[in-house]
């Protein structure tokens, strides 16, 4: 299971820097926005994966926030990127 769990990592881990180097070649808001939504969520699945690893159901609580308070901030994004237009 820890193999399973370490190639999720480095795969999540892959996906940010590729992730990174696309926020510093975007041209508009809009690709920044959805790159950090890749990125941040990737980060928040790497948490998720340590605490599988360490079988915390802490961690997964604190993983479920985060979820949460990431989602909501993409949607204050797309609001604030068409200025209130739906």
């Amino acid at each position: 299971m820890t193999i399973v769990v370490s190639i999720c990592a480095i795969i999540l881990a892959a996906a940010i820097v590729i992730g990174l180097i696309r926020v510093l070649t975007a041209r508009d808001q809009g690709s920044r926005a959805v790159v950090s939504d890749l990125i941040y969520f990737s980060s928040i699945a790497i948490v998720t994966m340590l605490g599988i690893a360490v079988s915390s159901s802490i961690v997964i609580d604190v993983v479920f926030l985060a979820s949460m308070v990431g989602i909501l901030a993409t949607i204050a994004l797309a609001r604030i990127l068409t200025r209130g237009h739906r």
